[in-house]
């Protein structure tokens, strides 16, 4: 069993209520059972008990064995002083709060349906698709579609997170934000590490200090990128390569230790040396590329932004001194655009409407899903075997969400479904 399990049946109590007593036999009466704390601190808060004729007014802290109290060292911590009442699976030993005083006890072992528990047990041991996939045909739509937007926000409140953990390291700069999330997102996955380093290493003010000289800002990217590092025989190469000398004294730009970029089993669009290009044309004549990726009209203004093309060195090679067989178009592709707007600037708006308490730029974030075509991978293929439609991008971030996050990690009792699953079979 785990943990989380006895949270559900708290949360919902569902267990023998009648003569409850602590493990000390004093009458005990639930008149609060708390709200769930996400935060540091015990399991639910503001709680209400009666123990005998006195009335308690605190935290709940639940745990398998009581002896994981000491164990998890609660007894040390001020933050559970506030315990009124310990809930447990086996009361194995008394345990005490950080005064001394001893904490009551209620353990439910006697007290809960074996049945309940066996079809949790089912639900954790399920090796089919998903571990509530026997129920499936049976589940309301609508819950199918709470399921969903719960997922989804889950997905874009953990994106956003991730962002304003990176806006602090930009100390809270939006320019620099938006500039490191766009760049990182450029590696896709393959070469996402070396973006990521590329994206540490350059001052995105320099950048718009040369917003007007396209060869100057190809300089940058491609110099810091480490491709300048030795001379070739190869005129723009050189040109490039004495610019990026004077910027980089300009500048005073360090170059990280550029990692091996990839090649191989990539298609020509997808090569770093042509990503480069194409971020540097996004950052030519442009005042603000933050401003851009926020206060866009629509998802075809901001489409078009992001129409963007190689330099025509890169429409007719892949490296330097590497020509194509036949001259490419160097354009960002559809399904590379849409990746961009997916993780790029949909948590960038999560993120900003958060920040600015401005619920209507979380509407956008939504809205832009809602226009983008849905993923096609194992996920939401799985899903689809599944009979659930996936419309558009909204859908398959969610589906993708709940199966990494809840399905596969088998967490039923925090998905909806799993909780109404045994919520019904419990009544």
């Amino acid at each position: 069993m785990q943990e989380d399990f006895l949270h559900f049946i708290w949360q919902f109590q569902y267990y023998e209520q009648r003569n409850l007593t602590t493990q000390k036999e004093e009458p005990l009466t639930i008149l609060e059972k708390g709200t769930q704390n996400t935060q540091a601190g015990a399991d639910f808060s503001e709680a209400r008990i009666r123990i005998g004729e006195v009335l308690w007014a605190g935290d709940v802290e639940i745990h398998l064995c009581a002896s994981d109290w000491e164990k998890h060292q609660h007894h040390l911590d001020p933050h559970y002083n506030k315990v009124i009442l310990h809930v447990v699976w086996i009361d194995d030993q008394p345990v005490y709060r950080q005064d001394g005083s001893t904490l009551p006890t209620l353990a439910l072992r006697t007290r809960v349906d074996v049945s309940l528990l066996h079809r949790y047990q089912h639900l954790q041991q399920n090796k089919g698709l998903i571990a509530c996939e026997r129920h499936w045909p049976t589940v309301a739509l609508l819950q199918k579609l709470l399921m969903l937007d719960k997922a989804a926000s889950h997905r874009l409140e953990r994106k956003a997170t991730a962002v304003k953990a990176l806006f602090k390291q930009c100390e809270e700069d939006w320019e620099r934000l938006t500039f490191r999330l766009l760049v990182q997102s450029f590696g896709f996955k393959v070469n996402q590490d070396g973006f990521e380093l590329l994206a540490q290493s350059i001052p995105v003010r320099s950048l718009y200090k040369q917003k007007d000289q396209l060869l100057q800002l190809e300089a940058i990217f491609f110099g810091q990128a480490g491709f300048l590092e030795e001379a070739v025989d190869d005129s723009y190469h050189t040109q490039l390569r004495q610019e990026y000398q004077f910027l980089r004294k300009k500048y005073q730009l360090e170059q990280v230790v550029s990692p091996p970029w990839k090649f191989m089993r990539l298609r020509p669009a997808n090569f770093p040396t042509i990503r480069l290009a194409q971020l540097a044309n996004l950052f030519y004549q442009q005042e603000s590329i933050f401003s851009r990726f926020i206060h866009f009209d629509s998802y075809q203004t901001l489409s078009a932004f992001l129409s963007i093309t190689a330099s025509s060195y890169w429409q007719t090679h892949y490296h330097f001194q590497k020509p194509f067989a036949k001259k490419q178009s160097g354009r960002l592709g559809k399904g590379s655009m849409d990746s961009l707007v997916v993780n790029t600037i949909v948590p960038l708006l999560v993120f900003y409407a958060k920040q600015k308490d401005k619920p209507q730029y979380l509407d956008k974030a939504v809205a832009t899903l809602e226009e983008i075509k849905a993923e096609n991978n194992k996920i939401t293929r799985m899903w689809e075997t599944l009979g659930l439609s996936v419309k558009n991008a909204f859908d398959s971030q969610a589906l993708i969400e709940q199966y990494n996050m809840f399905c596969q990690p088998q967490r039923c009792l925090h998905c909806t479904i799993g909780a109404q699953i045994l919520s019904k079979e419990a009544e």
